[in-house]
C-alpha cells in the first residue's frame, strides 16, 4: 500500500453537516473506511468507523440540511459524541491501519472531498487536536475518477455505472455513502494499470 501510494493510505471520508460552510456550520455526521489491499494488490473496503457529532456550540444547523440528511438531532438513540471523541473514534483505527501498512500519512478520499476535508479541517482546529492523520490538502475525489471512468460525476450514477447499485433510501448518511465511494474508488483503481513495483 504505501508503494502504490506513495506512502499514503487512501482513507475515504463523508460528513453529514448542517449547511455548506466549515467554518459556519456543524459537523453532524462522519464515517470514515481505510482501504486495504490483498495478497494480489487489489484493493478493498475495510471496517466502517463512525460517529454522530454534538453539534459544536455558536454553529449553525440549517433546517434544510436535515430535511436533506434525516438527521434527528434529539433522537434518542443517535448517541452523539462530542467532536473531539467523534473524530478520536474515527482516527483511532485510521492510525491502526496507516501502521499495519506502513504508510507515513492517509490521505482523505471522497466524493467532493474538498468539502469533507474542511469539515474536518475545521473540527480538528476547533477542538485543538494535535493528531490529525490526514494530509491537510491532498485528497483523492471520485468525482474525477468516476468523471474520467464513466462519465458519471453524480455519485448515485456514478455507483450505477460502476455497477454497485444505489438505494435512495440509504443515501445521505455518511455511513452508506462512505461504504458506496470506498467500493466505487476499489473498483476505478482495481482497474487502473498498476505499476511494477
Amino acid at each position: 500500500m504505501a508503494t502504490r501510494f506513495r506512502g499514503f493510505l487512501p482513507v475515504v471520508v463523508d460528513v453529514e453537516t448542517g449547511g455548506f460552510d466549515c467554518h459556519r456550520h456543524a459537523l453532524l455526521e462522519i464515517a470514515a473506511v481505510p482501504i486495504e489491499m490483498d495478497d494480489e494488490g487489489l484493493l478493498y473496503p475495510g471496517q466502517t468507523a463512525s460517529a454522530h457529532v454534538v453539534p459544536a456550540e455558536g454553529l449553525e444547523i440549517d433546517p434544510k440540511s436535515l430535511e436533506v440528511t434525516g438527521i434527528i438531532l434529539d433522537h434518542p438513540f443517535r448517541l452523539a459524541k462530542s467532536e473531539h471523541d467523534a473524530l478520536d473514534h474515527v482516527f483511532n483505527p485510521v492510525r491502526a491501519a496507516m501502521k499495519k501498512y506502513g504508510c507515513q500519512r492517509a490521505i482523505l478520499v471522497g466524493h467532493n472531498a474538498h468539502f469533507d476535508l474542511g469539515f474536518v479541517n475545521a473540527a480538528v482546529n476547533r477542538v485543538g487536536h494535535k493528531r490529525n492523520p490526514f494530509h491537510p490538502f491532498s485528497v483523492f475525489d471520485t468525482v474525477t475518477l468516476a468523471g474520467v471512468a464513466y462519465g458519471q460525476t453524480v455519485l448515485a450514477r456514478a455507483a450505477t455505472a460502476a455497477g454497485l447499485g444505489w438505494d435512495a433510501n440509504e443515501a445521505h448518511s455518511a455511513v452508506y455513502d462512505t461504504e458506496q465511494t470506498a467500493k466505487l474508488f476499489c473498483k476505478i483503481a482495481n482497474g487502473w494499470p498498476r505499476p511494477a513495483v
